[in-house]
This record gives C-alpha cells, sequence and structure tokens, in this order.
C-alpha cells in the first residue's frame, strides 16, 4: 500500500500529456485540504484487552490504507483492526498500560485525543497492602511550564494505574483579615479529567497537565496508600492573573424518590445523581452523606447509583448532602500577552460543534465573524461576543424554552440559551468555551437553577463570564453586583453551586435500557435514568436543591 507522498511522488508519471499537470497540481491541492479527523467519542471509555473497541466521528477516511490508531502511544497490529468507516472504527483492544489517550493518524494528521482506561489495570485494594509503597517523584521535566502544557513526572511506586490517585498543585486563595495565621493552610488543585489533564500513568512515569489554578510550588502525588514528598514546580508564562477570596460554604440537600408500579425480577434502575463540580474556584470539602452506597463512586461527574429488583407497588428513596466551598473569582489579563497555541486538546474538543451548541451553524458561523470583525485576539473576541449578548441577545429572567438558533434570530433568551449561544459563537471563532450548570443562591437561601459560560485562555485558563447576570436577569432577592455588564466578564461572585462544566456525556449500562431524559436542569447530562428488565413502569420525583446552611469565612 503507498502512502500519499508516493501516490503524488509517482503522479506526473501517470498523468502525461496536454493539461495533465493542471490535473496533478489540482489532485494535490485537494488532498492538502483534507480535514484532519476528529473523534466524537469512544465506546467504552474503560474496557478490557481484546474487547471491542468502537471510536466515532468524522474524516477517518472511507478505507484505512496507511491510516492507524494509538493508545497511550501505541499503535495496535493490523490483525486488530475489524472495521474502518469515514465515522466509526471498530477495533480490538491492543496490549497497553493502564490508561492513556486515544488518537487516529490520517495522512499526517493527528485528531483531538480521547482518554481510555484499561480495566484489568484498576486496581482493587487488597486487605493488609504493603503500605511501605510511598510514590516517589524523581525528576519533573520540564522544571516550569504555562497552565495546560504537557509535564512528564517520573519516579516509583506511582501505581500500574491511576484509579483513585492523582497529581496536586499549589493553589492559593486571600484569606480574610480575621482569619488566624495559624489556621492558615496550604491548598492544592488536582489535575482535571475535564482538561484533559491526565495523558498517561502507569508506575513510573505519568504525564499531565498544567490544570486551571495552579500556582508556582510544590506538586503532590497522592495515592489511596501514601502521599509523596513535594517536589517544586513553576508556573510560568501567565497573560494575567486569578484571584480566589470570600470563600462562602454551603450545605446542601437533595433526593430523588421513585414510586413503582409494575415490575418483575430480575429488573435495575440506574440513576445518575449530579453532584457539585471540583474545580479551582470550588471545592467539596468534607465526605458526602448518602443514605445508600453508590454503585460507582464519581462517574464522570455523577454518582451513579443501581436499584435491583424493585417490587411494584414499592418505593425507594436516594438522598444526598454535600457542603461545598465557593470563591469568588477574579481575573485580571494583560490581553496583549494573550497568545493562542495549536495542538491543545482541549482546543480540539472544546471548539467542535455539538446538539447544544450548533457552532457550524452558517447562521452562527455568520455572526461570530460579523462580530469578531477584524479581531484576532482571543481574549478580545470572546468580550465582543459576551457584549453584544447583553446589548442585543433580548436576555431575560423567564424561562423562554428556545434553542441557540431560535434565540439568535429572534433576539430573545434566557440564561440558559445565552450562556449556549455564547459557547456556540465562540467556538465558530476558535475560542474554547464550555457551558456551566448549576444554581443561583439568594439571600433568603433559595436556590434556582442558572447557567453561565467559560473559555479558555492557552497558558491562563479559564475565563468566567455570566451573560444573564451581566445583563440584569437575577433572581429575586439576589445580590447583584455594581455595574454587572462590566463584572460578569472574567469575575464571577460567590453566590452560585456549579453542577456540571461542559455536557456531560454518559454511556448506558444496558444497551437495552429504557433511559429518561431531563433538559434545563441543574447539570447538563444526557442521561438521568434507565430502566432494564422487567421493571415496566415506574415514576421519579427529583428534588430541587435545598440550602440548609450556608456561612462565610
Amino acid at each position: 500500500m503507498k502512502t500519499l507522498h508516493e501516490r503524488l511522488r509517482q503522479a506526473p508519471l501517470l498523468l502525461k500529456g496536454p493539461g495533465k499537470g493542471f490535473l496533478f497540481l489540482l489532485v494535490a491541492l485537494v488532498s492538502c485540504t483534507e480535514e484532519a479527523p476528529v473523534i466524537l467519542s469512544i465506546d467504552p471509555r474503560i474496557g478490557r484487552i481484546g474487547e471491542i473497541l468502537t471510536i466515532e466521528g468524522k474524516y477517518f477516511g472511507h478505507e484505512q490504507e496507511e491510516s492507524y490508531i494509538t493508545i497511550a502511544g501505541t499503535p495496535p497490529t493490523a490483525a486488530a483492526y475489524l472495521a474502518w468507516q469515514d465515522d466509526r472504527i471498530r477495533i480490538r483492544i491492543p496490549e497497553f498500560g493502564g490508561a492513556g489517550l486515544v488518537y487516529v493518524h490520517r495522512e499526517g494528521k493527528k485528531s483531538n485525543p480521547l482518554l481510555f482506561s484499561n480495566r484489568a489495570a484498576i486496581p482493587e485494594p487488597a486487605p493488609n497492602m504493603d503500605t511501605a509503597l510511598i510514590p516517589k517523584i524523581s525528576s519533573i521535566k520540564p522544571a516550569a511550564g504555562s497552565i495546560g502544557s504537557l509535564v512528564s513526572i517520573r519516579g516509583s511506586g506511582f501505581g500500574a494505574s491511576r484509579g483513585k490517585s492523582g497529581v496536586f498543585f499549589t493553589w492559593h486563595a486571600e484569606a480574610a483579615p480575621s482569619v488566624p495565621a495559624e489556621e492558615l493552610q496550604q491548598k492544592m488543585v488536582e489535575v482535571f479529567e475535564a482538561e484533559f489533564g491526565y495523558e498517561l500513568w502507569n508506575d513510573w512515569e505519568i504525564r499531565i497537565r498544567v490544570p486551571d489554578g495552579a500556582v508556582s510550588g510544590n506538586i503532590e502525588i497522592r495515592t489511596p496508600q501514601k502521599t509523596s514528598s513535594p517536589f517544586f514546580f513553576n508556573v510560568t508564562g501567565k497573560p494575567g492573573t486569578k484571584t480566589f477570596k470570600e470563600k462562602r460554604s454551603y450545605t446542601i440537600s437533595y433526593a430523588v424518590d421513585i414510586q413503582v408500579q409494575e415490575a418483575k425480577a430480575p429488573n435495575s434502575l440506574y440513576l445518575w445523581v449530579p453532584h457539585p463540580v471540583s474545580s479551582a474556584s470550588q471545592w467539596i470539602t468534607e465526605p458526602p452523606v448518602r443514605n445508600r452506597k453508590p454503585f460507582v463512586e464519581n462517574y464522570q461527574g455523577t454518582t451513579l447509583f443501581q436499584l435491583t429488583d424493585l417490587g411494584a407497588d414499592t418505593g425507594a428513596e436516594i438522598r444526598l448532602s454535600y457542603v461545598v466551598g465557593v470563591y469568588t473569582l477574579e481575573t485580571d489579563i494583560k490581553s496583549q500577552s494573550v497568545r493562542q497555541s495549536g495542538g491543545s486538546p482541549i482546543r480540539s474538543v472544546y471548539t467542535l460543534p455539538s446538539p447544544l451548541i450548533p457552532s457550524d451553524n452558517p447562521a452562527v458561523t455568520a455572526h461570530a465573524q460579523t462580530i469578531t470583525g477584524s479581531e484576532q485576539n482571543p481574549y478580545e473576541k470572546a468580550r465582543k461576543l459576551y457584549e453584544w449578548l447583553i446589548r442585543e441577545g433580548g436576555i431575560q429572567r423567564i424561562p423562554l424554552r428556545n434553542g441557540v438558533l431560535d434565540a439568535l434570530e429572534e433576539k430573545r433568551s434566557d440564561p440558559y440559551s445565552a450562556s449556549l449561544l455564547f459557547c456556540a459563537l465562540a467556538r465558530a471563532v476558535d475560542i474554547p468555551a464550555i457551558p456551566v450548570a448549576g444554581v443561583l443562591v439568594n439571600r433568603s437561601r433559595t436556590a434556582s437553577r442558572h447557567y453561565w459560560a467559560e473559555f479558555w485562555i492557552d497558558g491562563f485558563g479559564w475565563v468566567p463570564l455570566d451573560p444573564g447576570l451581566g445583563a440584569g436577569a437575577a433572581p429575586t432577592d439576589f445580590n447583584l453586583r455594581r455595574d454587572p455588564g462590566t463584572y460578569y466578564f472574567g469575575n464571577l461572585d460567590n453566590q452560585r453551586i456549579a453542577f456540571s462544566r461542559g455536557q456531560g456525556s454518559l454511556s448506558q449500562m444496558d444497551p437495552r435500557g429504557r433511559i429518561a431524559v431531563r433538559s434545563r436542569d441543574y447539570a447538563l447530562q444526557n442521561l438521568w435514568e434507565e430502566a432494564a428488565g422487567g421493571l415496566e413502569s415506574y415514576s421519579s420525583l427529583w428534588s430541587e436543591i435545598a440550602v440548609t446552611g450556608m456561612y462565610t469565612q
């Protein structure tokens, strides 16, 4: 099988005669403009060697030819490939380490990555495990880097796969003057999966990306057994600063009540219950309280519960309680220092269109180009899009139930459609952006659903904005900041709790299961419930978020 380069090199020999030179040039130009492959999903995300992995996306090519995939940098053998289509690849999972990124390679171009984990390598803690296995860092290369840059950590005792382990960077928040110096503790922020932070993990090497919110200071590797000695890392190249201050803690509770009408064994009901997200400005500060043991802990931003063999005319309940610490986040960016860099997985994934964010729609792309004009700086482009939204987006508090395209055409939106519209416009001009869903908390401790957004600046991290509050569309009795139009671009108050950043893409547990979806809720995810087996008829009641405690520090 000849490569593209070989075929083009031989083309003049095959295309002789009048007009053939032009034809060869046309072929070469068409070949050079082929799109890079794009991965939209992989299934399963966690699998075993020998199982079938399905990769869905586009621009893979109608035949494999010289194209191939890699998992954690390892290409499978030719015999592993089962099917290759332009939008789907099926392959038997080869032998590799614990976890790694999946790429599709075609004609010298590489796709965006998605993380795949080897289920067999996920460790099961054994009783009487040797607690002397202490992770040890021997080197970090490079010794300095910016937010989002790739770093290799070498040493020993890291574990065959990540499991419940993590890499933590120094993080800093302003403390209130009333806090005694002896009570100040150094906090650390973990590498985030949502930022494709973990690229490789084995017993002697970890490759990670510097997380949003990290500052110069110590790095630690924490495993279920031990924590490594700290190792210094210098965070450099920031085009500005982030300030975390005015911490506010919330105690929240919510529940799901199930009533079964018709059922016969065996049956299962799966519930993906959102929990507050962890980010540089929001922390789960105490272990959660739940009345049932989860089926899977922290499953892509949710807690997965399984109810089995439910009987007819019976009920079940899941109750959860969390303590969440939220900081006011303020940014100060020198826009002239902002630089775009290629090859980032964040840029590859969070500029793609989706059903919720139709950034490839002609009307969206045309408006985005008109609004941003000749501006090339991504930070200033984002500012122009935000200012256009709060000025001409017709944002109101009352839910309109319209989507992105309706909001754009009618110039009428609510916080939900405004946040999605910003993301669509931003992605249309190559700015990575994600919607955020959660609740706002007013002075009477009432929580109401709300939506905002974040966009990514290379070397700096995520920048928040809230078009709804920027336009003044705040709930009753909410402490809206002065000059909201200016404040809510780049800054965010501490009167909110986020439950999802981006849209959660969850996989069914049973291919024959019957799913239920909840739209415009306090989290953006594609699955909420799945009934399988003999569970014929049931009803579910998801409570609102109740704020049972609130205090400042």
